[in-house]
């Protein structure tokens, strides 16, 4: 499976917002400029969320984009959903109704040995970001690289 690169410039912005005050908006244009990311892709992706409920579009002269909830409640799985989509990752087409001599009435979404483990496979997939949160990722980086929240917040401050 292949994610677009949204996903990713998603995940970064929600961690740099999880790091700004409380309350305040951070700039769009800022992000895509603390990242080298085309401005215009990256609001879109932004809006995506604002769409699921991650983020708040904030008006006026000192509005741009916040997290609607609280980091701890925004799950990877969230943000990939609302870029990606909800569909399922594998589609079965049911091919196997296509072999000779098979039973044209079979469910083979549930009944397919192949379907079944992509299925299984993308089950754990969807757990394992699931259990995975924006403050998690944050904290994370906030003991790996210490310095990188005072950093990130002073650019986009100064932008």
């Amino acid at each position: 499976m292949r994610m677009g690169r949204g996903v990713e410039w998603a995940l970064h912005a929600c961690v740099v917002m999880s790091w700004t005050p409380a309350g305040e908006a951070v700039n769009s244009g800022r992000i895509a400029a603390l990242y080298d990311l085309p401005a215009a892709y990256l609001n879109k992706q932004l809006q995506a969320l604002v769409r699921d409920g991650i983020l708040v579009s904030v008006s006026g002269p000192r509005g741009g984009f916040a997290l609607a909830r609280r980091p701890d409640a925004i799950t990877v799985l969230d943000v990939v959903l609302a870029i990606e989509g909800q569909e399922p990752a594998f589609r079965c087409e049911g091919i196997l109704g296509n072999v000779p001599g098979a039973a044209t009435r079979d469910d083979f979404t549930r009944s397919c040995l192949v379907s079944q483990t992509m299925r299984q496979a993308e089950l754990v997939w969807r757990q394992t970001l699931a259990r995975q949160t924006i403050a998690g990722i944050a904290d994370s980086m906030e003991r790996r690289f210490p310095e990188d929240r005072a950093r990130t917040v002073a650019q986009l401050a100064a932008g």
